[in-house]
């Protein structure tokens, strides 16, 4: 089967088309400035990346240039051949535990959730409606973001705020990353050979959530209600004391979506550097004896250590491995060890020739990079979220 992966944004587009059960990916590319001038896309074929130039009005102009790429460069010759289209949609609210074949009713209930992601969910809706217009009889599948965590006990997923808030708002922790934490649960099952597996799991990006996963099941993880709770990240806060809003508030003047714009897209290791949000210029940074930038590194390390032993704690100890995976995970040797350096007491141990060898820009991008001797194994497995989207996709349309 050919299945089409998609992650449609208010001004974009992204897709990946994969082979399975092969589990080949045979193009990928992304689209963006839709609805904008100077609209552009990039297709990538056999490690090969073009870019175009191309006006888009609207999201079937995007879809319909997509279709070009893929009859043009051979990968279908008719529509038929695309077998199913697997569609990221952010949040899913309490309602959805699983993906799911897309009808009216999801479309209805996923739109109705859009206050919980106003940035996301429509966008989302959007792409959906778009490739039904274009692919109207080809079965289309929804991959929600949230739908791993939906494990998780009521007393992890409340917060200690009138339960009514819940009730009628729906306000509790959802979590995120859930596809990508999925597909390394998948992972390790298969390296494990055994379903049952106890995992702490680090998605490290310029977006970061650690998940804390139980006999193979989201039992923990750090976002919440939104994704700007939890760890440092490039541009969000992650975890601080809500007092600070109205008291930053009655200070400055500020109004509250000003605030809100500030922890989203101004703090984190953009906030803390003055500078960098990306962490590789932080690292340059460092090497240049940049005060501010070392502070938002040891801070960032800092608040991954505390999560990854308080799901240490609530694993009991009794972990099977801890994962580095994203951009930052799969990539940042240094970074890697100073997190598993400050774990040491719980005999967490990095072995640092094994750890050095691993990057995504080199030969090896993943494997073992913990001690013999260490308590827990420790590995670096890439993440990939395209093709759990396509493996779910799959398995709903098989």
């Amino acid at each position: 089967m050919k299945i089409l992966t998609v992650n449609a944004g208010s001004s974009s587009l992204k897709f990946n088309m994969i082979k399975l059960p092969e589990e080949e990916e045979l193009i990928s590319g992304n689209f963006e400035k839709i609805g904008l001038n100077g609209g552009i896309y990039s297709i990538k074929l056999n490690g090969t990346k073009i870019k175009k130039e191309h006006d888009m009005k609207d999201h079937k102009v995007a879809i319909d240039l997509l279709i070009e790429e893929l009859y043009a460069n051979n990968i279908i010759k008719s529509l038929d051949e695309i077998d199913g289209v697997g569609h990221r949609l952010v949040h899913g609210g309490d309602k959805y535990a699983s993906s799911v074949i897309i009808d009216d009713d999801v479309i209805n209930t996923v739109s109705a959730l859009s206050a919980l992601a106003p940035l996301h969910n429509p966008a989302n809706i959007l792409g959906v409606k778009a490739f039904k217009e274009v692919l109207p009889n080809t079965p289309m599948v929804g991959v929600f973001d949230t739908a791993f965590h939906q494990t998780m006990k009521e007393e992890e997923y409340l917060y200690s705020v009138p339960l009514s808030w819940y009730k009628d708002y729906q306000i509790r922790k959802y979590g995120f990353h859930g596809t990508s934490h999925k597909y390394i649960t998948k992972v390790m099952q298969e390296k494990l050979n055994r379903k049952s597996v106890n995992l702490i799991s680090c998605h490290i990006g310029s977006g970061g959530s650690i998940c804390c996963i139980k006999n193979g099941e989201s039992i923990d993880t750090t976002m919440g209600f939104t994704p700007n709770a939890g760890l440092i990240m490039g541009t969000r806060s992650g975890d601080i004391d809500y007092s600070i809003i109205p008291y930053y508030l009655e200070k400055t003047g500020a109004t509250l979506n000003e605030v809100d714009t500030i922890l989203n897209k101004k703090s984190g290791l953009l906030g803390i550097s003055g500078k960098y949000s990306d962490h590789r210029d932080i690292e340059s940074a460092i090497a240049e004896s940049d005060h501010d930038a070392l502070l938002a590194n040891n801070m960032y390390i800092n608040r991954i250590v505390d999560y990854i032993a308080k799901y240490y704690v609530k694993l009991e100890g009794k972990v099977d491995a801890l994962i580095f995976t994203a951009g930052l995970g799969e990539n940042a040797r240094e970074f890697r060890e100073e997190v598993l350096k400050k774990l040491a007491c719980l005999n967490i141990l990095v072995d640092h020739e094994k750890n050095s060898k691993i990057a995504g820009y080199l030969d090896q991008n993943e494997g073992l990079i913990s001690q013999e001797t260490s308590s827990v194994a420790v590995y670096v497995i890439p993440t990939n979220e395209e093709l759990m989207i396509a493996l779910d996709t799959y398995a709903l349309i098989k």
